[in-house]
């Protein structure tokens, strides 16, 4: 009876394309980037982020599916870029920190604040004891370009970055953080363009990536919305 329930929940995850089925035995980390400023975007046609929470929420309901699938045992570790939504926080005149501290008690988080791309390679080298505990998966809910993470894009600088991590940045990364199978996917824009061929080379992990835009949505998981978009790793 086990092995029938092994199956059957190998089989979930490959017909839902949810992660590893071997996430119970590691760590599942969440990348949460910043969101933009309106004081950059008010002028543009197509302007970011009229909601502070577009990643947060992204994150929180991918986290909810993560729960469901492997249950409240499972290793989630969030890892969120903190000045943005300090910054963001003054715009929305309400402590933005607190709320998203909120989930981390909600779906029993490990939280982590970042303010740099080395901290999140940091992190993924010697966050845990990697010889014990490997990266069973990574999501990143963000902004993005072909060849990086942007953590506070339009945030600081409008229309371009001063937090990110670039795609020649992944060799630092050790590859053997990372188990065997481990699920990897970007749900930023246009990663897989380029970085997630990067991504494959520096870690040995395919990492699933956007040809083209996504759109983050309120109550689902962000979509392609290019007229030729396609998921690729």
């Amino acid at each position: 009876m086990g092995g029938i329930r092994r199956f059957s929940l190998l089989l979930l995850l490959l017909l839902a394309g949810t992660g590893s089925a071997f996430a119970a035995n590691g760590e599942y980390i969440i990348v949460v980037g910043g969101p933009s400023l309106y004081q950059w975007e008010k002028y543009k046609l197509y302007p970011h982020d009229h909601w502070w929470a577009n990643f947060v929420r992204a994150a929180r309901l991918r986290t909810e599916q993560l729960r469901g699938y492997f249950g409240p045992d499972q290793q989630i570790t969030w890892l969120v870029y903190k000045q943005g939504y300090l910054d963001r926080a003054k715009q929305e005149h309400q402590d933005l920190i607190a709320l998203i501290d909120s989930v981390r008690e909600k779906f029993n988080l490990n939280l982590v604040w970042f303010n740099a791309g080395s901290d999140v390679i940091d992190y993924l080298n010697k966050g845990q004891p990697r010889n014990q505990v490997k990266i069973a998966g990574f999501e990143y809910f963000g902004h993005s370009n072909r060849a990086c993470f942007m953590f506070d894009y339009s945030n600081f600088i409008d229309s371009a970055c001063k937090s990110w991590l670039h795609e020649n940045e992944l060799g630092r990364i050790d590859r053997r953080d990372f188990a065997h199978s481990a699920y990897v996917k970007s749900w930023g824009c246009h990663t897989g363009e380029s970085m997630s061929k990067k991504w494959y080379r520096a870690t040995g992990t395919h990492m699933i990536g956007a040809i083209g835009r996504t759109q983050f949505m309120m109550e689902e998981l962000p979509i392609l919305t290019s007229e030729d978009g396609k998921w690729v790793n």
